[in-house]
């Protein structure tokens, strides 16, 4: 069986033993992960772990293990070149600080709709004790002999006293950012 990276009958050397200015061998252990046409893969991995750690750590683990093994060196080395610092910890701390505030900024979005659910039930409570009253006020005025005419429904709905708010129309809510961690967006 031909493996990756090898011709008809000829043998083209890895991307590993190409670097290595070696002869790549019929039962190489870099060939099947570092092909040819992929030299800078195994640039990045040898200039991190050295070529004899990838070639120790490869022998000893079974072969249906080796595949995902290099895609791992391949990412911590390639993160070590971006960040010889940090390398992938410094990702990890990064995508875990976002994820963080993101929470944050989610708890604060849901807070707010809780108040804003609390404030509509409020309201349309207040709206139901008004139209309650106004129609007991409406009934009382009627059996007096009150010389209104107008009906009951004109008087217990005006459209501007007691037609209900949309939703929409709400106040604007200001967040107090120094609680977040955070230095305030508009500050002098």
């Amino acid at each position: 069986m031909r493996e990756v990276g090898r011709k008809q009958g000829t043998v083209s050397p890895c991307a590993a033993c190409k670097l290595l200015r070696r002869r790549c061998a019929q039962d190489c252990i870099f060939a099947p992960y570092f092909p040819a046409d992929e030299p800078q893969k195994f640039a990045n991995v040898h200039k991190v772990f050295g070529a004899s750690n990838v070639s120790k750590l490869l022998q000893e683990l079974p072969a249906h293990h080796r595949s995902d093994a290099v895609s791992s060196l391949v990412y911590e080395a390639n993160a070590r070149v971006r960040d010889p610092v940090y390398g992938c910890v410094g990702a990890i701390s990064s995508l875990q600080r976002q994820i963080e505030s993101l929470q944050t900024q989610l708890a604060v979005a849901q807070a707010e709709m809780v108040r804003l659910r609390m404030r509509h039930a409020t309201c349309l409570a207040h709206l139901g004790s008004r139209t309650h009253t106004t129609a007991l006020g409406t009934a009382s005025a009627s059996t007096t002999g009150s010389s209104s005419m107008a009906s009951p429904k004109q008087q217990l709905i005006a459209p501007d006293q007691h037609a209900p708010k949309s939703v929409f129309a709400l106040d604007m809510v200001i967040v107090d950012q120094t609680s977040l961690g955070e230095p305030p967006i508009w500050s002098c």
